[in-house]
């Protein structure tokens, strides 16, 4: 990812990406081509959230889709915590199957859940003073 990586836990990482100081200009003038500058794709300021889940590590749609709602339900705990940037969740390792043996099983979710929560704080932390505890 482009912008670094902001916390890791077991099975996620989250990575951020600050938003540019002139992103504000590229908005009146937006030139494309060869040889132009790089646009920013954020031209609003605030808090953008990303959920990457790929087949690799979560066979089942019903276990992808379960993840990025997890995903998605904690961001929106912690959003006043987090600093303006682009965010994306990555799954970056699979859950055990054998160990979590339904596709969406209430066991899965709360595993899900509490390293969410846990990857949530590590970058809330590192977001500097507007850190607070758990929501």
């Amino acid at each position: 990812m482009a912008g670094g990586t902001v916390a890791r836990t077991p099975h996620f990482a989250l990575h951020r990406l600050a938003f540019s100081a002139n992103s504000a200009a590229i908005q009146g003038h937006p030139e494309t081509g060869s040889g132009s500058e790089p646009q920013s794709l954020f031209i609003q300021p605030g808090v953008w959230l990303g959920a990457m889940v790929p087949k690799r590590w979560a066979r089942r749609a019903v276990t992808r889709n379960t993840i990025k709602r997890q995903i998605y339900s904690v961001a929106a705990l912690f959003e006043p915590h987090l600093m303006q940037a682009a965010h994306v969740v990555r799954l970056r390792s699979a859950f055990d199957r054998k160990q979590f043996v339904s596709a969406r099983s209430d066991l899965l979710k709360q595993a899900v859940r509490a390293e969410l929560l846990e990857l949530f704080e590590r970058a809330a932390l590192s977001s500097g003073p507007r850190a607070r505890q758990r929501p």
